[in-house]
């Protein structure tokens, strides 16, 4: 578990955690980043966002802490493998945006999440409110999560450190995941904390200048 990010009155943890990530019938190893959003003190409030491979440093890091949701950015499997065990140890619901139902019900055909996400809605912790972001492309259900009073967002795969996420699979789309960085991510402040589902974060203004330069490589 690396604490991250500034100084605020919800602090962001990073636990990162390996596995496979599966499509298409290919299989990938990877390392995931989960988050954790919410006060350090016993008993507080507190997000997961994208329980990934493995429950148990997870909730490690939770600790006594109150699991009020864990949040699913997207619904590849390297991305919500590990929410149900995550969920049952807390009493925490699980929330997915609903065009990723597929790729849900793909990992826990069994279990449907218990809680839908719609662009506009809010995700209260503490003090603080996560605001849901519906940004397709990487996946049709998928959100980005941005805690606007703290200059921070959480991405998911659809922003990352150097571009946009991979968009050459089932469900994918490149023109619409540069449409949703385009209208919903890069009009944020430029020094927005952009916290990824996968390696290191990165900043709005750091990624803004390369637009561009994606869309003509078409990355």
């Amino acid at each position: 578990m690396t604490p991250v990010g500034r100084d605020v009155a919800v602090a962001v943890e990073r636990v990162r955690t390996s596995g496979i990530f599966s499509l298409d019938g290919q299989h990938f190893d990877v390392e995931n980043n989960v988050w954790l959003v919410g006060e350090r003190t016993a008993g507080a409030p507190v997000v997961v966002i994208d329980a990934a491979h493995d429950a148990r440093p997870v909730l490690e890091a939770v600790g006594d802490r109150q699991v009020v949701a864990v949040v699913c950015t997207h619904g590849h499997n390297d991305h919500v493998n590990a929410a149900l065990d995550v969920a049952g140890a807390t009493g925490a619901p699980v929330a997915v945006h609903p065009a990723d139902r597929m790729l849900w019900d793909a990992v826990h055909p069994d279990r449907a999440p218990d809680r839908e996400l719609a662009d506009g809605d809010e995700i209260e912790v503490g003090q603080a409110r996560l605001h849901v972001l519906h940004t397709p492309g990487h996946s049709p259900g998928g959100v980005c999560l941005h805690l606007p009073d703290q200059a921070v967002l959480f991405s998911g795969d659809t922003l990352f450190q150097g571009g946009p996420g991979a968009t050459g699979r089932s469900f994918s789309d490149f023109p619409t995941i540069i449409d949703s960085i385009r209208r919903r991510l890069l009009p944020l402040p430029a020094g927005t904390i952009v916290h990824t589902g996968h390696g290191d974060s990165t900043t709005i203004g750091a990624e803004a200048p390369h637009l561009d330069e994606w869309v003509r490589r078409g990355h």
